[in-house]
């Protein structure tokens, strides 16, 4: 028997309902509409209520995913997170989910923290425990609550992020040459310090100082990180392309990470390819970081931008420096 293919069975997207524009953070920051329009493509994003945990953003994605799939929580015997502000540093999002969903006790549960890269490492990390043949059906979330981890008084990180979630359920099909062809995953660690959050961990306890200070926010070297987010984000669709011996131009659809429209837009010009060809939502979400990717997949999925026997291309880039891309035939 030939083996199985790995395949996304349905998916499912969450936007917290409330929106905060351009001009509503103009008058909390000296910036402007025409400032972060034209550096990042950013219109609005959405922000979590109070009280809304990444836990509670993750499960009504995964319920949407599992309803697209025709599944219920007690099919899934793998969870596993993709996100950086888990509701707790311990224990894991994941068994947050599980319990609020119904996973069963016997499912395998953890998250997984490669910043904005997180869902494709998610992915690939799912698709080769099923494909071990361990595991039958799969639940991956990427969901984050950046609005917790943000300094609101800082315009080079306040303007950029927003909350939300996305969600795929991970299966096998007997049809060859389905689902995940192959990833390309990969890091520059020398560039950790680009894009950090400093406090927190075990090299810097919180400390009264350290939250007076605002040491538990995002800070990032924006020009740095844009450069090497093109390169990387450049080589990881060149690389898996050439590992799967496929053209540029057979791409039907680009899914990238939402992080900036000029990345986005160099990616275009690098890879030859149309921007009409790229799933664009940045402008209505900002970078959701890890929910960036499976959120744009499941809208593009919803609004027909994806067919069977399509070719889709997702890559991405985040901190640590992380970044990845993979490969899928619907």
């Amino acid at each position: 028997m030939p083996p199985l293919s790995t395949v996304i069975l349905g998916t499912g997207s969450y936007a917290p309902a409330r929106i905060v524009t351009n001009d509503e953070l103009a008058h909390t920051v000296e910036t402007s509409d025409e400032w972060i329009f034209s550096r990042t493509g950013i219109k609005e994003r959405r922000i979590a209520a109070p009280g809304e945990t990444s836990s509670d953003m993750g499960v009504v994605a995964a319920q949407r995913a599992l309803e697209d799939a025709g599944l219920k929580p007690a099919d899934i015997d793998l969870l596993i997170v993709a996100t950086m502000t888990p509701d707790m540093p311990m224990p894991a999002c994941a068994c947050f989910i599980q319990r609020k969903l119904g996973v069963p006790t016997t499912a395998a549960c953890f998250d997984l923290n490669a910043a904005c890269s997180g869902f494709v490492y998610a992915l690939d990390t799912a698709c080769a425990m099923i494909s071990s043949g361990r595991y039958k059906k799969a639940l991956v979330i990427g969901v984050e609550k950046l609005s917790a981890v943000i300094d609101w008084q800082d315009r080079t990180t306040c303007v950029l992020f927003g909350d939300g979630a996305g969600a795929t359920v991970i299966g096998t099909s007997e049809e060859p040459n389905r689902g995940l062809l192959g990833t390309r995953l990969g890091a520059f660690g020398e560039g950790a310090e680009l894009l950090y959050i400093s406090h927190g961990g075990s090299k810097s306890p919180t400390t009264p100082e350290s939250i007076a200070a605002r040491d538990h926010c995002i800070r990032m070297k924006g020009k740095e990180v844009f450069k090497l987010a093109v390169r990387a984000m450049d080589e990881a669709a060149r690389d898996i392309l050439e590992q799967c011996h496929v053209r540029a131009d057979q791409i039907s659809l680009v899914i990238p990470h939402q992080a900036n429209l000029r990345i986005i837009d160099a990616i275009s010009q690098y890879l030859e390819l149309p921007m009409e060809r790229f799933f664009v939502n940045v402008d209505r979400y900002g970078n959701t970081s890890a929910a960036s990717i499976p959120l744009a997949l499941d809208e593009a999925r919803r609004t027909g931008r994806i067919k069977k026997d399509d070719l889709t291309l997702m890559v991405a880039f985040g901190a640590g420096l992380t970044y990845g891309s993979a490969l899928i035939r619907w």
